[in-house]
């Protein structure tokens, strides 16, 4: 009586678990189906939208968004965030992990107060330095330059190695032992040996590197003033009212990419995650 009065429980739960998880589901898509609907909307201007959905549809949005680019240039905006986003990645996931491997492997003097400091560091919102990041980049004469960005980026990814250093550390040491006694070098222990064992945390590390210049927002705004070097999520702020849907449209579109390689790599972000958190 007592076990089926426990199973009962245990069924009741789930129910109730997977009502709520529904729920807030239904909450976060919402927004995201009423932008994407709004994006194939035959009106252009928000305000001719009557209630949450568009009455008529149309794909006019989505081809003005790549035809008409003499007021807003879509695709111009969308090549200088590819430039930007894959040069930030490449270089940002190069130190993210020479920065994780160092740490995780060699021991020196000042190691442990630098992750110590680093970690303190990680936790100020980056947007605390906006002010004097503009200021140097006024100094060295590198406002509106697209190459200012990736340098930023690719600066600051290394703050971000806590996660790529646990992923490290579960890396036995007998295999690197077994390694140094067949007489392979640290640069040949870490090109020959470690890199191929890395390979989900090194895929996560790229996607990652690759989604904050893709998306941002405040450090594009603030360097950018010339209107042909605008990355995408600038340009889109810059559409006035009655360009709603080529907004939703561009919005729609600019998140394609990064959806499709986060389902595409998913077991590269599980395995990454996963294990980099064991002793991160």
């Amino acid at each position: 009586m007592k076990k089926k009065r426990f199973f009962n429980g245990n069924r009741i739960d789930s129910i109730i678990t997977h009502i709520i998880l529904i729920i807030v589901c239904i909450i976060f898509a919402f927004p995201v189906l009423w932008l994407i609907l709004s994006s194939f909307s035959k009106s252009g201007s928000i305000y001719d939208i009557d209630g949450f959905f568009p009455k008529s549809y149309s794909f006019s949005s989505y081809i003005k968004l790549f035809s008409d680019t003499s007021m807003y240039d879509y695709p111009n905006w969308l090549a200088n965030t590819l430039y930007v986003a894959v040069f930030s990645s490449l270089i940002g996931t190069i130190l993210v992990i020479l920065t994780a491997y160092t740490i995780s492997r060699f021991e020196f003097k000042s190691r442990k107060i630098l992750m110590k400091t680093t970690l303190i560091l990680s936790m100020f919102p980056s947007f605390m330095g906006m002010t004097a990041v503009y200021l140097i980049m006024v100094n060295f004469g590198l406002i509106n330059q697209l190459w200012s960005l990736i340098l930023i980026y690719a600066a600051g990814a290394p703050m971000g190695y806590l996660v790529q250093k646990g992923y490290f550390d579960t890396i036995s040491n007998t295999i690197y032992e077994a390694a140094r006694v067949d007489g392979a070098t640290n640069f040949t222990i870490f090109t020959k040996v470690t890199l191929p064992m890395a390979k989900p945390i090194i895929v996560y590390t790229a996607l990652t590197q690759f989604a904050w210049p893709w998306s941002d927002f405040i450090l594009p705004n603030m360097l950018l003033k010339n209107k042909d070097l605008w990355t995408v999520a600038v340009g889109l702020t810059h559409l006035d009212e009655t360009q709603f849907t080529r907004f939703a449209a561009g919005s729609v579109f600019i998140a394609v990419p990064i959806v499709i390689l986060y389902f595409a790599l998913s077991r590269f972000l599980v395995a990454g995650v996963s294990d980099g958190a064991v002793k991160g």
